[in-house]
C-alpha cells in the first residue's frame, strides 16, 4: 500500500456561497486534488510532495475584502481517510440513470449502479467534471468499443463505460493510491474487461482506442494532447475535462492543431467538458 502522506486544509468560509465553490476552483489550479465540503466550508487535500509554503500565495479569493475565510491545516495519514468518507460521502444520481454510492448506502432504483469506496482517490460523481464525463458517457453508444480512461482516479468512469458495453477497456493513473482504489472498485463492481495501468501517457505508446476519456486538468491535457491524439483511432471521440469555461479557446486550439473536431460541451458551476471527434 502506498504510503503517500496528506496535507489537509480546513477553511471556514463566509458567506458560503460563492465562497466554497471559487475557493475550490482556486485551489484546483494550485495543485489541490481533493475536496469536502463543510457546513462551515470546505476540506481541501493536497499530496505533502506536492506542497510548498507559498501554495496559497495565488489564491486571490483569501485576500479579497468580499469573503471571510480562515484555516488551518495538517499531515493527514492515509488511514483516516476512509473515515472522513464514510461521514461526509452522499450517494449522487446522474441524470435519473446512474447512481454513485459506497456500499453503505442503500440501493437506488437506477439503469447503472456503481459502488465505490474512495478512499484518497479523485472522482466521486460529486466534483463538477465527474458529473460531466458521467453524462457524456451515459449519452454516448458505447457497444463493444474499446475505451481509454485516462485518470481513472477511482475508476468510476471505466466502470460505467463497461456497463455500457464497452470492451477492452483500460483504466490509467500515475498515482499509486488511485491505481490501487481502481483495482478495488473494478473487483467490487463485477467488471471483467478492465485493465488498470499505473503509470502516465507514456504507457499508452502503441495503443489503440475508440474512445478516450481524459479527466485531468488543463496543463496535462495540453502536454498529452499529441499522445491521446496518436492512440484515437480514426472516426474515435475525445472527451476531456477537468478545466474550466476560461481555458477553452487554449485547449480547443491545440485540439483543432490535431484536426479534431469540436462536438459537444457541457458545463456546471463554470467547469466545463469537451467532446471531440477524430
Amino acid at each position: 500500500m502506498s504510503n503517500t502522506i496528506y496535507i489537509g486544509y480546513e477553511f471556514k468560509v463566509k458567506p458560503l456561497e460563492p465562497g466554497v465553490e471559487i475557493l475550490i476552483a482556486e485551489l484546483g489550479y494550485a495543485g489541490f486534488e481533493s475536496f469536502v465540503e463543510t457546513e462551515e466550508g470546505v476540506m481541501a487535500y493536497i499530496q505533502k510532495d506536492e506542497w510548498n509554503d507559498a501554495i496559497l500565495e495565488d489564491i486571490q479569493i483569501l485576500g479579497s475584502d468580499e469573503f471571510e475565510i480562515g484555516y488551518s491545516f495538517n499531515d493527514i495519514e492515509p488511514v483516516n481517510w476512509n473515515a472522513e468518507w464514510e461521514k461526509n460521502f452522499n450517494p449522487i444520481i446522474v441524470d435519473g440513470e446512474c447512481s454513485v454510492r459506497a456500499p453503505f448506502h442503500e440501493k437506488p432504483d437506477t439503469k447503472y449502479d456503481i459502488i465505490i469506496e474512495p478512499k484518497m482517490s479523485f472522482g466521486t460523481g460529486h466534483h463538477e467534471t465527474t458529473h460531466m464525463m458521467i453524462q457524456h458517457i451515459l449519452k454516448t453508444d458505447l457497444q463493444n468499443k474499446s475505451v481509454l480512461d485516462m485518470g481513472c482516479g477511482t475508476g468510476v468512469l471505466a466502470i460505467l463505460a463497461e456497463m455500457k458495453g464497452a470492451k477492452p477497456i483500460d483504466a490509467v493513473d500515475y498515482d499509486n493510491w488511485c491505481y490501487l482504489n481502481s483495482l478495488e472498485n473494478v473487483e467490487r463492481n463485477n467488471r471483467k474487461h478492465i485493465t488498470v495501468i499505473e503509470g502516465d501517457a507514456s504507457v499508452l505508446k502503441g495503443k489503440k482506442y475508440d474512445v478516450i476519456i481524459a479527466n485531468i486538468n488543463r496543463n496535462i491535457l495540453l502536454n498529452d494532447m499529441g499522445t491521446y491524439v496518436s492512440s484515437l483511432n480514426k472516426n474515435g471521440m475525445l472527451f476531456l475535462s477537468g478545466f474550466y469555461n476560461d481555458d477553452i479557446p487554449t485547449i480547443q486550439a491545440e485540439c483543432e492543431k490535431y484536426k479534431l473536431k469540436f462536438a459537444e460541451k457541457l458545463e456546471r458551476n463554470n467547469w466545463v467538458s469537451l467532446k471531440f471527434l477524430n
